[in-house]
């Protein structure tokens, strides 16, 4: 949450899908689920405790696929998130397709009237993820039939305490403070509300949020639509780095020369923590590598340029020999007559590893039936032949070679690859065969097509489950044990490599980079470099002191030049009397002027500053035909001494000259306007 020109900002909304692991995936025909009439501890499944109408003695099994709880499954938001005020939320930003998988929760609570913005590809993508987990759930929820009450079993205390201490940890968290962060899905109508309110920028498009606020995204090349956000305010400007990729072998590159000369930088690519940790388990791969030490001891006029070419060396080596590497285990799986299932949770990763695995086939004189299974497959992947500008590239060179963007129009064509709604869809029915190699979503396991094609396969020695990245593997597999089949668990690097972030900073050259708090031990910056670095941690508020001391003003040319300008005596400043309108637009201060102004050199001064010297003002009064006598009076709580000038001739008056004020008494109105003339010939006013 950003506090930023008097505007709270939301920086993503997205779910903890890892969290869906604590619950069971009950496929059609799985007979052993908990019977409605039995005891409450059957929603929790065997857990080894034995309840008793006074007494519970807490003896826990090991973890095992009774373990879950057979419900419906609820849905985890941000920590605490549940806590704020909505009314209080500005702006929401939304980095990518991912972070708006929460948003339906905030869009439906009533008084909700933050501004959401977001680019048009990860509104659309955001969009078919959240219809397709309505969908995915819609099933689990014919199963289980509607929820009797809005606080189920398994988050009452008694419910809690059954649970194994792994499983409670994840709804709870550490501190034990996250059991408000769950939350029943939204609705399909929850989601069509919510896109309503959403509002599309291209890349480099400015918005203007209230006439104070310019809000500008550019490419972050991590996924399709992905971006980063770069805000201008009147005190100043912030960029907001999210997990970013310099060489995309689908999205359109990360786009960090446009946070080049931004002030202030929040550092939010978390995925570096990971590649620390294989750093750290490396013998001496922590210290900076030949060319980093180069560049980053390098001041001359090509630091910049070795900057760019080391930024933008290939970083996608190892991606690729991992789809190399998944594409042969999956070839070999296929010859000897198994399966190869592939749940996915970003589509760049489905399109690579599709390409790849045609590839290889083609190179083993191999035909194999692909399967994508998605309730929203089929839109999606019409929506990627209609972004070129959003691609890389090379996938834009393709274009203008009159080349298919991507391969999967072709295959459909050719019958090579079978896109389809659903499980048991007609179309999957008619061409289904195995062996065959499988797409489907991730959804940690738990929804859709690939819990009912798991316990298919998870007898069978031959077949292949290609996991990405998961948390907690073990959870996540646990309904399917005992698991035969072969498992291969492959993380694809994206974000922002470690050895990376020093080159980038002294590329951008910020004033201020605010750092998540697990990354000071990771990595540190010498004195020597031109930014302060700052650290935040969840639940603390990180104070950044102001940008700008004083604020630009914008006068038109003509506007200015009715300005009468007036000479300070003591001070070289020239100072002009008007009378208009202060109003921001576009995050700038502008003045309007009224359409008749009135000769200010010929305007009575309203305002003075500074002390009247007693003795100038003696001289110009008795200029003036006023006689005045002077007495000081010693104050005993000050240290300084004011003045009283006794004014008897034209007519009575008095005149206290302070320390910080200058007071005139007349009965007589002439009077006292000359007494006023004479103070304002010796004196600055306007």
């Amino acid at each position: 949450m950003l506090n930023f020109c008097g505007l709270r900002i939301l920086l993503d909304c997205p779910l903890d899908l890892s969290a869906l692991t604590v619950f069971s995936p009950v496929p059609a025909g799985f007979v052993s689920l908990p019977s409605k009439q039995s005891s409450s501890s059957q929603t929790f499944g065997s857990l080894g405790l034995e309840v008793g109408s006074d007494k519970r003695s807490k003896v826990e099994k090991p973890l095992d696929a009774n373990s879950l709880i057979f419900a419906e499954p609820w849905y985890k938001s941000v920590k605490n998130l549940h806590l704020w005020n909505w009314c209080s939320i500005d702006v929401i930003l939304i980095s990518r397709p991912m972070g708006m998988l929460g948003l339906p929760f905030l869009t439906r609570m009533k008084g909700f009237s933050a501004k959401i913005y977001v680019t048009e590809v990860s509104a659309r993508f955001g969009q078919l993820m959240m219809e397709d987990l309505v969908s995915m759930h819609a099933e689990l929820r014919q199963i289980y039939g509607p929820e009797e009450s809005n606080f189920p079993p398994w988050m009452r205390q008694e419910g809690l305490e059954m649970l194994p201490s792994k499983l409670r940890e994840i709804i709870l968290g550490k501190d034990g403070g996250e059991l408000g962060s769950w939350m029943p899905l939204y609705s399909a109508a929850d989601v069509k509300d919510c896109i309503l309110k959403v509002q599309t920028l291209k890349y480099g498009e400015e918005a203007c949020y209230n006439g104070i606020l310019i809000i500008k995204a550019s490419s972050s090349g991590v996924e399709f639509g992905s971006c980063n956000w770069i805000l201008s305010g009147p005190k100043g400007d912030v960029g907001y780095i999210s997990c970013s990729s310099f060489n995309s072998a689908h999205a359109m590159d990360f786009d960090f020369q446009s946070l080049c000369g931004t002030r202030t930088l929040i550092y939010s690519d978390f995925s570096s923590l990971s590649v620390t940790q294989d750093v750290e388990d490396g013998s001496d791969s922590s210290k900076p590598s030949v060319n980093e030490s180069l560049f980053l001891s390098d001041n001359n006029s090509s630091s910049v340029e070795q900057a760019e070419c080391f930024l933008n060396s290939d970083e996608n080596l190892e991606e690729k020999e991992k789809l190399v590497f998944i594409s042969s285990c999956a070839i070999e799986c296929v010859k000897s007559g198994g399966s190869v299932l592939i749940p996915v949770s970003q589509t760049g990763t489905l399109l690579q590893l599709l390409e790849q695995l045609i590839a290889s086939l083609e190179s083993s004189a191999m035909e194999v039936p692909i399967f994508i299974i998605s309730s929203v497959a089929e839109e999606l992947l019409a929506f990627l032949n209609i972004i070129p500008e959003w691609l890389c590239k090379r996938r834009q060179e393709r274009l203008y070679a009159g080349e298919p963007l991507f391969m999967h129009a072709n295959l459909i064509k050719e019958k090579r690859l079978h896109v389809v709604p659903a499980i048991y869809s007609h179309k999957l029915l008619m061409n289904w065969q195995e062996p065959c190699i499988v797409f489907s979503p991730h959804w940690s396991l738990r929804l859709g097509p690939v819990v009912h094609l798991l316990r298919r396969w998870c007898g069978d020695p031959e077949s292949l489950l290609i996991l990405e990245d998961v948390l907690n593997p073990e959870l996540a597999l646990l309904p399917f044990k005992p698991i035969v089949m072969k498992v291969v668990q492959c993380a694809f690097p994206s974000g922002i490599e470690l050895h990376k972030v020093q080159p980038l900073l002294k590329m951008l050259q910020p004033k201020i980079v605010l750092f998540p708090e697990d990354l000071r031990s990771q990595i540190s910056f010498s004195s020597a470099n031109s930014f302060t670095a700052s650290y935040y941690s969840e639940g603390e508020t990180l104070r950044v002191p102001c940008q700008k001391d004083n604020t630009e003003l914008k006068i038109a040319t003509d506007l200015a030049s009715q300005f009468h300008w007036k000479k300070l005596k003591k001070e070289d400043i020239n100072v002009s009397r008007l009378k208009g309108e202060l109003f921001l637009e576009n995050a700038k201060h502008h003045l309007l002027l009224q359409n008749e102004q009135d000769d200010s050199s010929k305007r009575r001064p309203l305002l003075h500053w500074g002390s009247p010297d007693v003795g100038r003002l003696l001289t110009a009064l008795s200029k003036l035909g006023i006689n005045a006598t002077l007495e000081r009076v010693t104050s005993n709580t000050e240290s300084q001494s004011s003045c009283i000038l006794h004014v008897q001739d034209p007519h009575k008056a008095l005149i206290e000259v302070g320390a910080t004020s200058t007071v005139i008494t007349a009965a007589n109105e002439n009077v006292a306007n000359l007494i006023f003339e004479a103070i304002d010939s010796i004196m600055d006013g306007i």
